[in-house]
């Protein structure tokens, strides 16, 4: 028997002085690393081992911490049409985000992701396709464009705009998503929208959103600033790896305290514990009960920052000033001045949290399944002051923390962050650590209005396009770089109604006429079906493979010119350095040339340039303005890509504000900045308030509310519990909960799908299970084993909330609302005590076996966000696989070892 092997390269030529530098960032995770690309013509002679004979400047061998290239760093890409060599290693003169020039794996290998066609990379897609047959056909750009365009058209004149669903990505790069936005949003005008991580366009984190905290609002430098950091629901390490090695541990090991919220102990947690971190195991889900009882612990010792809660916390008054009497109406209106979650500042917070047994620190122990101690402990590293002095203390949350108990969570932690004086304070920070980087720009307002959906009250909520494709009422489901199915909470039940709305219907295309295949599909919509177009660089399996009746080859990193910020704002140019494969188009260009088609206006760009430089006015105000830099570069007689591309590697944090008296642009460390200078806003030309096309918000030195003071919200268990209650596991049932792992970026589509080492790392899909756990169903490391449950809860409608505890989970159960599907995945298993006895733990997206099939598709009744860290699943031993016994791949050996 064989099973993947890999054998890497052990050369890899040395650029020449020669060789052009270009600039970009990486293009995975939230920290975007800086790097620079060198590329020369193949037929030209490479570099040599002197230092005056490479681009380095360098002799080879060089010595440590020095420039070098791994094999994996070089590739050799189409550029003006002719074959060059590129080394793409990070940026060794970098100040800033990869200081010196570190990278984690995922960076290191960016050469590995660029088209090649001798590499994994050679099923990129290359040109327009249309189902014809039941196959996937090659067709000319006009073919393909025109059908689409026609039938989306017809579906939108005969179905209603709500007919047309968008589902894209957020986060891709601001030319692209603003381009989409102002396609779907402004001139469809479609409710049915959303992004790749949610069912609805509605915020990740509605708490951050009602208290008045930005999501990042601090910088990289914040993270190890402080005293005591609390880290919730993720490890920075495995997900971020940069932020944690560059900012995180030298911090620590200059005595940095760390409190850790996850089920899961990996190796940055690890770290973290040998070097005096409190990891605080709790049960999935456990979040709030846990929060609750810390924040009662402090309270209950005077231990909270009076000084910070007088000045920033707002009353009742104040949180209820500025709207007037008419219908609050949007979702952080009515949050923050409902009964439920509204607090008159911290003296009523204070009674509230002590009325609430569940915030008892023994129960919250209990039910989280935790030594109460923990409790005690965390409190006293966040707020007890020693020597009469307050810990600085920061919180930094991520998807496991805010995807399970989404509102109650994010308030809890909202509150928790405000009572210790975590603000906007050097080493006094609260926010995310950030997934994607922040590339969204809108061009465009969901039109919350035409939504079907509403709150008991006169509450709209946002679409849920989940939900409303599986009620039949989606004719046109365009998607644009994103796996909607398996992403989506109770995946298997959706690929079921996708097959049956698109592949099952009758009325399939099997004419090679243009008119008579949009006649097809304009009847397949009639009938109740659906017609599918997808937008992606490779076809992935099911949406495009399987469903797509169109599919638009896309353009991405390298092969066009794109901006984007990171995880501090940091705005940069990502600089195209070789050709798109074949026919591959940017999807703004996409996106403009069906908007043309449809009769609308406005999508006349010629450049990626062109669409930044319309994008730059709506980001006036936001978090990354980057408006002053089109304004700046004008005044120079530039493009405001030109003028960015100036900033190479290290960029310039938004919001960017221009000096008109210096005529110098000026970047922003961090929001909510309550202690910058008059020196500071000097600096950025606001000393006497904005200058000319300036926006000086108050999120610069305030908070994101009326008053610009922090809303102090409650969050109830009760609105949470019953669900909790009922997904419990049950007889032989564990916990399910899923997450990343630092080799595999997302779906994989780079890494596991097209690189041999990772490849030959992660075959297959993997699961962990404490030893305990499977001693007593027979499992070893190395067993073939399937978790299965016929517990997955999923939301089947759309409803119109009229009582008030309609969306409450045991309403919905109780009115018919839910039906209880079943699902099936297999994996290897991983036996380990890093995973929380009684609980699993698989990976967050295997295209092939997707663990949220396991996880229950009910949006939190609030916000309309899933669930997807919290499922219930039985497993059982099915084999053993082929990589039991033998070492080539898949390794067995715990990941929480220092």
């Amino acid at each position: 028997m064989t099973t993947n092997f890999y054998i890497p390269e052990d050369h890899a030529p040395l650029p020449p002085t020669y060789a052009e530098v270009i600039t970009t960032a990486c293009d995975y995770c939230i920290v975007a690393c800086g790097y620079k690309v060198y590329r020369w013509p193949i037929e030209k002679a490479s570099g040599g081992q002197k230092a005056s004979e490479n681009a380095f400047g360098i002799d080879f061998p060089s010595a440590p911490l020095q420039a070098w290239v791994a094999p994996s760093q070089h590739n050799v890409v189409m550029h003006l049409g002719k074959p060059h060599h590129i080394i793409i290693v990070p940026d060794k003169d970098s100040t800033v985000v990869n200081k010196m020039g570190d990278s984690s794996m995922r960076g290191g290998l960016l050469a590995q992701k660029v088209y090649n066609p001798a590499t994994g990379t050679r099923d990129r897609l290359t040109q327009p396709l249309v189902r014809i047959g039941g196959s996937l056909q090659p067709v000319p750009w006009d073919f393909a464009l025109d059908i689409a365009a026609e039938v989306g058209s017809y579906v939108i004149d005969k179905h209603g705009t709500n007919a047309y669903c968008v589902k894209t990505y957020s986060y891709q790069y601001i030319e692209n998503t603003y381009a989409i936005t102002k396609y779907a949003l402004r001139h469809i005008n479609t409710a049915n929208f959303s992004f790749h991580d949610t069912p609805s366009d509605v915020t990740s984190t509605p708490g951050f959103r009602d208290a008045g905290f930005d999501n990042f609002g601090p910088s990289y430098d914040d993270w190890g600033a402080a005293d005591t950091l609390m880290v919730c629901g993720t490890d920075p390490y495995e997900t971020k790896t940069i932020l944690f090695t560059q900012f995180m541990m030298p911090a620590i090991q200059r005595g940095m305290k760390t409190v850790i919220l996850n089920p899961r102990e990996t190796a940055g947690i690890a770290y973290m514990k040998k070097h005096g971190g409190l990891h605080i195991d709790l049960n999935p889900g456990s979040d709030n009960l846990v929060i609750g009882a810390i924040l009662r612990v402090i309270m209950d010792n005077g231990w909270q920052d009076d000084e910070w809660i007088d000045k920033w916390v707002n009353n009742k008054w104040e949180s209820n000033s500025g709207f007037g009497q008419g219908t609050r109406n949007t979702p952080w209106q009515w949050r923050t001045t409902w009964g439920k979650f509204q607090t008159d500042g911290f003296e009523d917070y204070k009674k509230w949290n002590q009325a609430q047994d569940e915030f008892d620190p023994k129960y919250a122990a209990k039910m989280a399944g935790i030594d109460v101690a923990k409790i005690y402990k965390a409190a006293e590293m966040m707020a007890k002051p020693v020597n009469g002095v307050r810990p600085k203390t920061s919180i930094g949350i991520e998807k496991g923390f805010y995807w399970s108990n989404n509102t109650a969570n994010t308030n809890a932690i909202s509150t928790l962050a405000t009572v210790v004086g975590a603000g906007g304070r050097e080493g006094r920070v609260v926010g995310r650590f950030g997934g994607h980087q922040r590339g969204g720009q809108s061009g465009g307002k969901l039109p919350r209005n035409k939504s079907p959906e509403k709150l008991p009250g006169r509450r709209r909520r946002a679409l849920d396009t989940d939900r409303y494709l599986y009620s039949g009422h989606t004719r046109f489901a365009h998607v644009i770089g994103t796996t909607w199915i398996q992403s989506m909470c109770g995946s298997q039940g959706l690929q079921k109604k996708f097959w049956e709305l698109v592949t099952s219907n009758p009325h399939q295309v099997y004419s090679y006429d243009k008119q008579e295949i949009i006649d097809t599909l304009k009847k397949r919509a009639d009938s109740g079906g659906m017609v599918v177009i997808n937008q992606d660089i490779y076809l992935r399996d099911p949406i495009g493979a399987k469903f797509a009746d169109i599919v638009f080859p896309a353009a991405t990193w390298g092969e066009v010119d794109f901006m984007r910020a990171n995880g501090e704002r940091r705005l940069r140019l990502y600089q195209k350095f070789n050709d798109a494969p074949g026919q591959a188009q940017p999807d703004w260009w996409i996106v403009g040339q069906l908007a043309k088609r449809m009769g609308f206006d406005g999508f006349d760009w010629e450049n990626s340039n062109d669409v930044a430089e319309e994008a730059s006015r709506f980001s006036r105000g936001s978090r990354k303005d980057f408006h002053m830099i089109k304004v700046a570069a004008h005044i120079e007689g530039k493009t405001l890509h030109q003028k960015l591309r100036e900033y190479g590697t290290e960029g310039i944090q938004g919001p960017v504000f221009y000096n008109y008296d210096t005529k110098k642009l000026v970047g922003t460390k961090r929001l909510h900045d309550t202690e910058m200078t008059a020196e500071t806003l000097a600096e950025k030309g606001l000393a006497n308030g904005p200058q000319g096309q300036n926006v000086l918000k108050k999120q610069l030195t305030a908070f994101n509310s009326q008053t610009g003071k922090v809303n102090l919200q409650k969050h109830p268990w009760d609105l949470f519990s019953d669900f909790y209650a009922w997904l419990q596991p049950k007889e032989d049932e564990l916990w399910f909960s899923n997450g990343r792992v630092n080799e595999i970026w997302q779906s994989g589509f780079d890494d596991v799908e097209r690189r041999a080492y990772v490849q030959q790392r992660w075959p297959e899909n993997w699961v962990e299970i404490h030893p305990e756990d499977a001693k007593k169903r027979g499992i070893e490391s190395g067993d073939q084993v399937m978790m299965y449950s016929d517990r997955v809860a999923n939301f089947k409608d759309t409803i119109l909330g009229v009582k008030g505890d309609d969306f409450q989970f045991s309403s919905l159960m109780k009115n018919g609302h839910i039906q209880l599907d079943k699902a099936a995945v297999t994996a290897v298993a991983i036996v380990t005590s890093a995973t929380k006895q009684g609980a699993l733990y698989a990976n967050m997206i295997d295209m092939r076996q997707p663990s949220n099939s396991l996880t229950t598709r009910v949006v939190d009744q609030i916000s309309g966000n899933y669930n997807f860290k919290m499922g219930v699943s039985k497993i059982r031993k099915i084999g053993e696989s082929k990589y039991k016994h033998e070492f080539r791949a898949f390794s067995f050996a715990p990941r929480n070892i220092v």
